[in-house]
């Protein structure tokens, strides 16, 4: 069974799910400024899909900028959508900019 996206309302909830999550974590930040609604919308699904596809091997984190500060400043993340990957509560790769299912999976097989 795939594991769901989560959507951490607070920072704290963010570390929360980084410290019950074994195995690598894909948290991706999305804004909710016009610029940046469709490209994250267009996200959500391509990560929903492969969040499927990856099952228990990967947990995803949508992230909103704006309600959680500290993980934006913490991973270094400048713009929307921006996806980290998170191993051992440290970013490993990071990719800013909207992919692809193709592109979101060749990123996932480089760096999990």
């Amino acid at each position: 069974m795939a594991r769901l996206v989560h959507q951490p309302l607070e920072d704290q909830e963010f570390d929360f799910i980084l410290g019950m999550t074994d195995g690598p974590v894909l948290a991706y930040f999305c804004g909710s400024w016009p610029k940046a609604v469709a490209a994250c919308r267009a996200m959500d699904a391509v990560v929903a899909e492969l969040a499927q596809e990856y099952g228990t091997r990967l947990t995803a984190v949508r992230t909103d900028i704006t309600r959680c500060p500290g993980q934006t400043k913490r991973f270094e993340v400048t713009g929307a959508p921006t996806a980290v990957l998170v191993k051992d509560g440290r970013a490993v790769a990071t990719h800013a900019g909207p992919m692809t299912t193709t592109e979101l999976r060749a990123f996932l097989d480089a760096h999990a």
